[in-house]
């Protein structure tokens, strides 16, 4: 027995965490660069701004990461391949995001609280989009259920009962 192909029950899933991403960037960048500017002036309005880019750029980047992987592994979720590729590029992230912070941290152009703050704002504004997203999903998983209609009579017999 094969696993089920996941490709077309998955992609519209991760289309609507990318279309909620581009959502949360805006609203993280408008409420992220105003609050930066009023508490941090110029720099402030640069870490918000900053802060928002780096947080849907990483978010958009796990969404693309995974719906790649499905088509270079079929629609096969249990492949190397698709681990590979999800599992690659979350450590290519993950270094990305400590060189930056490492470059960003001693700038005098950019408020690094700010940065920091809509940062984590944006990490779990794109935590909360995921479950929702997965949550709300009506993915199959290709698993017969007891009483659905297709059990073999000669088993009806054989079953525990009902408590």
């Amino acid at each position: 027995m094969t696993a089920p192909n996941a490709l077309d029950h998955v992609r519209p899933v991760f289309r609507r965490i990318i279309t909620w991403g581009a959502v949360l960037a805006v609203a993280l960048a408008v409420v992220g660069g105003l609050i930066g500017f009023l508490v941090a002036d110029g720099p402030g309005l640069v870490g918000g701004l900053l802060g928002a880019v780096l947080s849907v750029v990483f978010l958009g980047l796990t969404a693309v990461s995974v719906l790649v992987a499905l088509r270079v592994s079929k629609g096969q979720m249990i492949s190397g391949a698709f681990f590979g590729i999800v599992m690659g590029t979350w450590l290519l992230k993950f270094i990305v995001f400590i060189v930056l912070l490492v470059l960003l941290r001693d700038r005098d152009w950019v408020d690094f609280p700010v940065l920091a703050i809509v940062i984590i704002a944006g990490v779990v504004g794109s935590l909360v989009i995921d479950v929702v997203a997965v949550a709300k999903a009506r993915i199959p998983i290709g698993v017969r259920l007891p009483g659905d209609g297709n059990d073999d009579s000669a088993d009806a017999g054989n079953r525990a009962p009902r408590i």
